[in-house]
């Protein structure tokens, strides 16, 4: 049976120790037994076998039922819009469109939660929470639907909670188990929620215009229950990052809150950037999603309110397919990747209330969806760029929870507009320009450079650069002496989970 040479180091052990491991999923009794007796190790994924797909078939339903629900709120809109007109409501779009946007908003407000969470109590048992609030909140929110203010709660922060704790292990399990695959692979995931995105509206149209809201809640909450049964899947094979070390003259509060919070990703200034850039981006990002529908029945009627929808959930799942495989390619800049993205998603907007038929319209969509598709595909890769395995789950929440507020904000503020211009002329120009702002500010990230590793002087091939420091360079530094382990030379071709392959040990 074929077998994967790994190199595990550690300071307190003789370096070079070479433990086999099988190529099926999962690891070794040695490698386990290995992590038991040294929680700083970190294993190379297993890039396959049945678990590893298993894995990635659960992420891909979780991302699916979580941003099926979100990304289709449209049709609950025109639905909760109508009542409140209805009533005589003059704010009726912006009360409306809050409901949405809380929801959206919460998932990625808590997201630095989740990411907390996960490393405290495990990601399986982080994803049964989201799973159980999910399901719970859209079951409430069936027995208020002529009470948007019950709405808020129910639909917008309970289920945008459980999202929240669902939607960050999804994205982080993937590392555990995939390396050299790791762009294609959450290419794959985050078009589970495409995939829905496209089937849900006209289905959810249906089941209101047939059945009501309160029944189509109680099916959405069956749905939902799927992530109970996704988080099943998730077996963790990192173990968790280890605890602070205490030093001289720190107080007890500082050391509690580093036991929580990974400060080592906020000492990286690529992060610090990208972190920032992202949010900046993302002010108009769900304005289209929300107000579509509205804007198709006020510029085109008797055409298909969700048909930009659904082509904005199709190439956007074929988007994430192609630039994850793009994304693992050698020389491919992640980063300049997602800019494009940006640019693309921003001129497309402000480009919606200009078009004059409706075929134009959905070319657009189309075209907004596939690069749609490349910025959320790359969320995932870039943060094990930057921050490395350990870093990478918390740098993953708390980029979500600064996501938060301009996602929560932007549709209500288009809804405002809308209110008091009549139009979606201006309200759609203006969501075009933050994206626009925020593919610029992320070229400083070339402009930097953080602290160097002693390991930065062995890497040979320059195709594999990281856009920073791997962090578990840093974690075991002693381990490194002029790339020679006990005789044995490491073969440098990349040390990141993105693009690279293993570690590989030979005979000099």
């Amino acid at each position: 049976m074929a077998e994967t040479v790994r190199i595990f180091n550690d300071a307190t052990k003789p370096v070079g120790t070479i433990v086999p491991i099988p190529t099926s999923n999962g690891l070794s009794p040695k490698a386990k037994a290995a992590a038991t007796a040294d929680p700083e190790l970190v294993h190379d994924p297993p890039d396959g076998g049945t678990r590893a797909w298993l894995v990635m078939v659960g992420a891909f339903l979780c991302n699916g039922v979580l941003f099926g629900v979100i990304n289709t709120y449209s049709v609950v809109y025109l639905s909760l819009q109508k009542q409140l007109q209805e009533l005589g409501d003059t704010e009726a779009s912006s009360k409306a469109a809050l409901v949405g946007s809380l929801t959206i908003g919460t998932t990625f407000l808590l997201s630095p939660v989740s990411g907390i969470l996960t490393d405290k109590i495990g990601l399986r048992r982080t994803t049964l929470c989201g799973g159980i609030l999910t399901c719970g909140g859209m079951f409430l929110s069936s027995f208020f639907t002529h009470n948007v203010s019950a709405l808020y709660f129910t639909y917008g922060i309970m289920f945008g909670l459980g999202a929240a704790l669902a939607y960050t292990p999804s994205l982080a399990i993937l590392g555990h188990y995939f390396k050299k695959y790791l762009g294609l692979v959450n290419g794959v995931v985050t078009a589970g929620s495409s995939v829905f995105t496209a089937i849900m509206p006209m289905l959810l149209d249906t089941l209101v215009q047939h059945t009501g809201l309160a029944t189509s809640f109680r099916v959405l909450s069956v749905i939902s229950s799927f992530v109970i049964f996704c988080a099943l899947l998730y077996k963790p094979l990192h173990p968790p990052p280890p605890p602070p070390k205490v030093k001289p003259g720190r107080s007890q509060f500082n050391t509690m809150l580093r036991s929580f919070i990974n400060f080592d990703n906020w000492k990286k200034k690529k992060y610090i950037i990208w972190a920032l850039s992202i949010p900046i981006a993302l002010f108009g990002y769900f304005v289209p999603y929300v107000h579509m529908g509205k804007f198709v029945k006020d510029s085109f009627p008797g055409e298909g309110e969700n048909w930009p929808v659904m082509c904005i959930g199709i190439t956007s799942g074929l988007g994430r397919l192609i630039f994850g495989f793009i994304a693992d390619l050698p020389r491919v800049n992640r980063v300049l990747l997602q800019q494009m993205s940006f640019i693309m998603i921003g001129t497309m907007t402000m480009l919606l209330p200009a078009t004059g038929s409706f075929p134009l319209l959905l070319c657009i969509a189309l075209a907004m969806g596939l690069f749609d598709g490349c910025f959320i595909s790359l969320l995932g890769p870039i943060a094990y760029d930057i921050c490395g395995p350990r870093g990478a789950t918390q740098a993953i929440g708390f980029l979500l929870g600064l996501c938060s507020v301009p996602l929560t904000v932007g549709p209500p503020i288009a809804g405002m507009l809308y209110d008091h211009l009549g139009s979606y002329k201006i309200p759609f120009i203006l969501a075009g320009i933050p994206p626009l702002f925020g593919a610029s500010t992320m070229f400083f990230i070339r402009c930097v450079k953080d602290a160097p590793s002693k390991q930065d002087s062995l890497l040979k091939d320059p195709a594999h650069q990281p856009l920073a420091q791997p962090a578990w360079d840093c974690e075991n530094p002693g381990d490194l002496s002029n790339g020679k382990l006990n005789g044995h030379i490491r073969d440098e071709r990349r040390a990141t989970l993105a693009s690279s392959e293993s570690l590989t040990a030979e005979s000099k």
